[in-house]
């Protein structure tokens, strides 16, 4: 087991050289596909076809289906900063007309490090453009937005790419701060017997919530591993539509100066790829080790929600 504190790497951030502000702008503008497709609320979720929903449906052989989403986390922590809120709205303890009824409420400030969900386009802007280039103080406001919301792009069936970098690398977790790098995503696919391609959806894990039911809760903010800016080139070139993670994607701390989420920048308002944000990866993980293969139908349907720059969501992976 790791001896490590929650929120420091072994060997210091392995994140490389820090990437100045500069140098990600270049690779800001290297990735960006403003004005590619039509419908550009939608961004990247343009490239699944009816096509590549039959190429996943195809994938689904012993009929395994795992569950993605953590539990509704309503316990405040290092890395619940807004717990949910889950209460009783009716206990059928009313005298009303059979059968009775009991009812609940639920809601979240699901940004964050707690619950599983999806990043619509809305949810980032860069230098103050979302994707397409749009000024967000124009797009987005107390009403919501009024481009690339999650209602836009309605319930993505792709085939989804599971990244297992610990199983790849023969440890039970990746310590936080550890960068994942093109290197890594290439040896993982020989490691694997996988390969992305386009408008699949590539789920990194990291083995968060393996180390956090061993060591213990921290904050993720401050330390996580994740995509270094430097893997995003090839992922854009392989034509993803869709990233995910058992973390937010992006390495913390961050490697590039002055941008505190910049896979987010890159992916989001860059390249128009969603996001899939604190997925639990450790059963599909498994599943994927039994059946020999990581490549499965994804099924991602998020809440539609006018304006929302994003959802809760309980991805299903079937083998």
């Amino acid at each position: 087991m790791s001896d490590h504190s929650p929120t420091t790497p072994p060997d210091g951030p392995r994140n490389g050289p820090p990437v100045s502000g500069r140098e990600f702008d270049v690779l800001f503008d290297e990735v960006r596909t403003w004005g590619r497709w039509a419908d550009a609320g939608r961004g990247a979720w343009n490239r699944v076809t009816a096509g590549h929903v039959r190429t996943a449906v195809s994938l689904v052989r012993s009929g395994t289906v795992v569950a993605l989403g953590r539990p509704w986390d309503t316990v405040p922590g290092p890395d619940n900063a807004k717990p949910a809120l889950h209460f009783m709205s009716d206990l059928g303890d009313v005298e009303a007309p059979e059968p009775s009824a009991h009812k609940d409420f639920i809601g979240a400030d699901y940004h964050g490090k707690a619950v599983s969900h999806l990043d619509a386009p809305a949810h980032i802007a860069y230098r103050g453009r979302l994707y397409g280039g749009g000024a967000a103080r124009e797009l987005v406001g107390a009403g919501g937005a009024r481009f690339g919301d999650v209602a836009a792009l309605g319930p993505l069936v792709t085939r989804g790419v599971l990244l297992d970098l610990p199983a790849v690398l023969g440890t039970e977790w990746l310590e936080p701060g550890r960068a994942v790098h093109a290197a890594d995503v290439l040896a993982a696919e020989e490691a694997l017997g996988v390969t992305v391609g386009e408008g699949d959806a590539v789920l990194l894990r990291v083995g968060r919530f393996r180390r956090r039911r061993e060591l213990g809760a921290w904050d993720p903010g401050e330390a996580c591993a994740g995509f270094h800016v430097g893997a995003v080139p090839l992922l854009a070139g392989r034509g993803v539509a869709l990233l995910g993670s058992d973390g937010d994607s992006d390495v913390r701390p961050s490697p590039v100066e002055g941008v505190h989420s910049p896979v987010h920048a890159l992916a989001l308002a860059a390249m128009g790829v969603p996001l899939l944000d604190n997925l639990d990866l450790e059963a599909l993980s498994a599943a994927c080790a039994e059946a020999g293969r990581y490549a499965f139908l994804l099924v991602v349907a998020p809440l539609n929600i006018p304006g929302g720059t994003g959802s809760p969501v309980g991805p299903v992976a079937v083998l």
